[in-house]
């Protein structure tokens, strides 16, 4: 029987069978680097990767899946439960989860994400319940309904001139309660806001927004798998010479929340410098948010070093996480990152993209810190080609 899903969490990851440089082929980059992650001990949410062979049996049969496929993810998400300490759909004590992509080959931004999967009604008391924060359950309701309208029932603007209808509504109840931001909505508000979300759902779709946890992930999944040829991953594939033929893996993964209160947050950051090529710690974050936020444009960001006086303890570790993944990359890596109550989780490490002068600077201080020898630092990929 072949295997199409392999779980990672709990500082340990499934052994694929594969050498380490070929288990991107079958994990994506970000799935095998989430199971790499894991098993150097650093703190990774609880998940699982669908592998790149899925996606190309999704595009050769019709946008179907291997018949044992949903046998396979439902024991992966057994385990992620027990690593979690909570049930997918449990109106109790409820596990939500992300549904991202994961090529070979990064390809930031060009394929679909959707997070809080596995909410609804009874979800979201469960919700509520287990973290005492009303406003909290409910900002993470309408940012899930939005985001599965958008990414799996196709409500997102075809074109430029057309407007996004959860933005729309969005924009409205602002503007109706004279409101700026989206931090100033009550739980009433948000409240208002999912109703409105669901009707516009209803009105455009013509049924109900679904509300079987199951349901939703499925979803999930056939709309990454469908956004690997989007327009703008097709092009972006084109462009860096990426093959179509390879797709994309599929990465379900426990949710961790930046958006619980001012000792939680999300950030993005590169363990050096990626313009200049100086040895300092170089990203942004934000407090009180998701991850979308950082790069959404809605908030301004902070420096990453501001985290110090923020959260010094969370600030502290995230340096160590810092030197733990150059030592064990050996070379300067892009890392997601997110705050939960003041307990700091990893989401993604991967190679980061750099300027000539930085790729320079980068494979000369690694030689003299004794990170790489000169010959990888003179290797293909480390050091530009000349024009």
């Amino acid at each position: 029987m072949s295997k199409f899903v392999y779980f990672f969490g709990g500082e340990s990851a499934e052994n694929t069978g594969l050498e380490k440089s070929e288990q991107k082929n079958l994990l994506g980059g970000k799935g095998a680097n989430l199971a790499e992650m894991c098993r150097i001990g650093l703190p990774v949410p609880a998940g699982f990767t669908i592998t790149t062979e899925v996606c190309t049996w999704f595009y050769d049969h019709g946008r179907t899946y291997p018949a044992i496929l949903k046998a396979q993810i439902e024991e992966a998400l057994r385990k992620t439960e027990a690593v979690m300490g909570a049930k997918f759909g449990d109106p109790a004590n409820p596990l939500l989860v992300s549904c991202r992509s994961g090529a070979r080959d990064s390809m930031p931004g060009m394929m679909d994400t959707v997070l809080n999967i596995g909410l609804n009604e009874k979800t979201l008391a469960g919700l509520i319940k287990a973290t005492g924060n009303e406003r909290f359950a409910w900002d993470c309701y309408r940012r899930f309904v939005q985001m599965y309208g958008d990414v799996v029932l196709d409500l997102k603007p075809q074109s430029k001139s057309e407007e996004d209808p959860f933005e729309h509504i969005l924009h409205t109840l602002k503007h109706e309660k004279h409101v700026e931001l989206d931090n100033d909505l009550t739980v009433d508000d948000l409240k208002e806001l999912v109703k409105r979300f669901k009707a516009v759902v209803k009105e455009k779709k013509g049924k109900d927004f679904p509300e079987d946890p199951m349901e939703q992930l499925i979803g999930a999944v056939g709309a990454v798998f469908g956004s690997w040829n989007n327009d703008r991953a097709t092009v972006y594939r084109r462009q860096y010479g990426i093959p179509h033929e390879w797709g994309t893996a599929v990465n379900i993964q426990s949710m961790i929340f930046g958006n619980m209160g001012d000792d939680s947050g999300t950030g993005v950051a590169f363990t050096r410098d990626p313009a200049t090529g100086e040895n300092t710690f170089y990203g942004e974050y934000l407090i009180n948010a998701q991850g979308e936020d950082v790069v959404a444009g809605i908030r301004t960001p902070k420096k990453i070093e501001e985290l110090g006086h923020d959260m010094p303890a969370v600030y502290a570790e995230l340096g160590q996480v810092r030197l733990k993944l150059e030592k064990h990359y050996r070379d300067v890596q892009d890392i997601e990152f997110t705050i939960q109550k003041g307990k700091l989780w990893m989401l993604q490490t991967r190679n980061g993209k750099r300027t000539g002068f930085a790729a320079i600077r980068f494979a000369v201080d690694m030689v003299n810190e004794g990170l790489i020898s000169q010959e990888e630092a003179l290797s293909v990929g480390r050091i530009p080609p000349t024009t």
